[in-house]
């Protein structure tokens, strides 16, 4: 059975664990509409990204009109 051969300090255990803290959420402006969102993601508000819409958002959709 493995047992640590003298004790590990307070100092040597802070050491280790200084990068398992969490980074804060960095938002960027959305440049066509102004919405938050993720750096180097598509805004999910209007399917825009680098200035070019890559993904078409519906405003509206019709259910009953699909299930006849």
């Amino acid at each position: 059975m493995a047992v640590p051969k003298s004790k590990i300090t307070r100092m040597k255990r802070g050491f280790r664990r200084s990068h398992d803290a969490l980074t804060a959420f960095n938002p960027n402006e959305c440049a066509n509409c102004g919405e938050l969102k993720r750096p180097h993601h598509v805004c999910s508000a209007c399917g825009h990204y680098d200035n070019k819409e890559v993904v078409a958002q519906a405003d509206e959709i019709d259910f009953e009109d699909d299930a006849a």
